[in-house]
């Protein structure tokens, strides 16, 4: 395996898989990392209500494209800051520098042939459907205010047809499989071996 200067890891898997709670384990144990979160990079939304946000063309992956090259190519990026309450991306950016690993996680960062190609390791976080639903529904409920009607309606009509379309396809692309019912404590530590085995 050649030897990068920068490690790209793509972490991707279905709502609530447990990829997110992976990359935060992650980025608490490993001080040169650095995570990107793929929501970040959502267009604006003029009406939320009507808007899926599990298509590829609800994020802007071009822009990620070009900040990961800056990363490569050992300068600083200007990430964009996203406010979920207003669905608008922000003027201001977040300016960050190279690291050894970068880790890009997300439900469709292996999903875009140009974002997947990039990566050096592509990391696919598995949990049967009705527990990552289980899951979306705790926390929906508890951290967003939702009702469990408004959660349903948007897993049927967008999240379920566009995670069997474009995220559980990505299983198949993936270097690693991590299991996101097991304890993640474990599933992260099987996956910061496998980016050292790659430094």
């Amino acid at each position: 395996m050649p030897e990068h200067k920068t490690l790209l890891v793509g972490l991707a898997g279905g709502t609530a898989s447990g990829k997110t709670t992976i990359a935060r384990n992650l980025s608490e144990s490993w001080p040169g990392l650095l995570s990107i979160a793929h929501d970040r990079y959502y267009h604006t939304v003029p009406d939320p209500t009507r808007h899926n946000y599990d298509h590829p063309s609800a994020l802007d992956s071009a822009l990620l494209c070009d900040n990961l090259d800056r990363l490569l190519a050992g300068e600083p990026a200007d990430l964009p800051c996203y406010d979920f309450a207003t669905h608008t991306r922000l003027s201001s950016t977040e300016r960050v520098r190279p690291a050894q690993v970068v880790l890009v996680e997300g439900i469709l960062v292996l999903a875009d042939p140009r974002l997947s190609r990039r990566f050096h390791l592509k990391v696919y976080v598995h949990a049967a459907d009705d527990v990552r639903l289980l899951r979306r529904i705790r926390r929906d409920a508890v951290e967003r205010a939702r009702s469990v009607a408004s959660v349903l309606h948007q897993y049927e009509s967008t999240v379920r047809p566009m995670h069997m379309e474009y995220v559980a396809p990505c299983w198949e692309r993936a270097d690693m499989v991590l299991d996101g019912e097991a304890p993640l404590a474990a599933e992260t530590e099987r996956l910061a071996k496998a980016i050292r085995a790659r430094l």
